[in-house]
């Protein structure tokens, strides 16, 4: 295959085999979606938190921008169970920063989080073509309702036991996400700290264990990652932080303006936002709190609880407050339009591949490790 076709960018019917990640909570704005899809790549709307009625209305929107094909994201892990305890303590936690905010002791009381059959519902009336997973392996059924249905199936692994999972319930790609990311962690299997392995590494041991085709992310900013993920044996990228800056992010102009004032060590990983861990800038709320990791309730009940607190923050521009995700390689954005980016990012891969070369995977599958040994 030559670049840029790969088997990505075939069975997604897209110029380029490159993914704009799933962006809840903002920054990635229907705009985004539409305007990744109409540049060749594939957009990508963060669906997990949004009721159906939502959902609904933000595809809507995405099609209204564009014809080209896009995906929906949502989560594959159902809520655990809410621990009055836990629910109690984080109230205690925040309830100085509410108190800061003028925002009342207590926060709203949390909705029930979106049912998963019923967001389904929505995207099988809908037709979306793509529909990626996170924090999870979708169940063998809901797989088979999806491949009747024509839809291609990604979903995200950490390390490489969540790959063999997830190539064994039959999904169509895995993305190969690297500690390098920003925002959450798709770690569904062992230990958080056993899914951060890098992208460097992760990408060549998923593509030489697994015969599922790989899309590898975390820390690709520009053409030079994308020639690098192609090289170890990717079909395809995904680039969140990279489209951050972009005037059709939809991230908050102070979240925009700290990106390229950051650097490699400017991120942290932390729960304090959503209950899940995720890869932040970080601020006064990330620092102050670390010491609590552990207490916090699960996802989404923790991004319920702070759901006022972050609206406030965001209204008066208060970084130390906001969520502000970005991956370790923030301090390479670039606040051009995401089409011109992704122009650039292609060019810069063409002239470092060389456009009539073959690069085809690596894969070695009769030496493949006991899963049992790997956690």
């Amino acid at each position: 295959m030559n670049w840029p076709n790969t088997l990505l960018t075939e069975r997604l019917d897209i110029h380029y085999p490159i993914m704009q990640a799933p962006m809840d909570g903002g920054p990635g704005a229907p705009e985004l979606v539409a305007t990744v899809a109409n540049a060749g790549g594939l957009g990508t709307l963060a669906g997990g938190s949004m009721s159906p009625e939502r959902l609904r209305a933000a595809i809507a929107e995405v099609r209204a921008l564009t014809d080209r094909p896009f995906a929906i994201n949502l989560a594959a892990a159902s809520p655990g169970r809410i621990d009055p305890a836990r629910m109690a303590r984080a109230c205690e936690l925040l309830a100085p920063y509410r108190a800061e905010l003028g925002l009342p002791p207590e926060p709203p009381e949390p909705p029930e989080p979106p049912d998963f059959d019923e967001q389904l519902d929505v995207i099988l009336e809908s037709q979306i073509p793509v529909l990626s997973f996170s924090f999870g392996a979708p169940d063998s059924g809901y797989v088979a309702l999806l491949r009747e249905a024509g839809i291609t199936i990604i979903a995200t692994a950490t390390h490489l036991l969540e790959a063999i999972v997830l190539e064994e319930i039959g999904v169509d790609f895995i993305v190969a996400q690297g500690a390098e990311a920003g925002g959450h962690r798709g770690a569904f299997i062992g230990h958080p700290e056993q899914g951060l392995v890098g992208t460097m590494t992760l990408t060549p041991l998923l593509a030489k264990y697994v015969a599922t085709p790989i899309i590898a992310a975390g820390g690709i900013m520009d053409g030079r990652g994308i020639a690098a993920a192609r090289m170890l044996g990717a079909v395809g990228v995904q680039m969140g932080t990279a489209f951050l800056a972009c005037p059709e992010s939809g991230a908050h102009p102070a979240h925009k303006a700290l990106l390229r004032q950051g650097s490699e060590i400017a991120t942290t990983l932390s729960r304090a936002f959503t209950g899940r861990y995720g890869r932040v800038l970080r601020n006064r709320l990330t620092m102050e709190l670390q010491a609590h990791e552990a207490e916090w309730p699960g996802f989404p009940r923790q991004l319920f609880l702070t759901h006022d607190l972050q609206r406030a923050a965001a209204d008066r521009g208060l970084t130390d407050f906001m969520a502000l995700w970005a991956g370790q390689g923030c301090h390479l954005c670039e606040d051009r339009p995401a089409a011109e980016l992704m122009a650039s990012w292609a060019g810069q891969a063409a002239a470092l591949l060389g456009e009539g070369e073959r690069q085809e995977p690596i894969r070695i599958a009769d030496d493949l490790p006991d899963p049992a040994s790997l956690i």
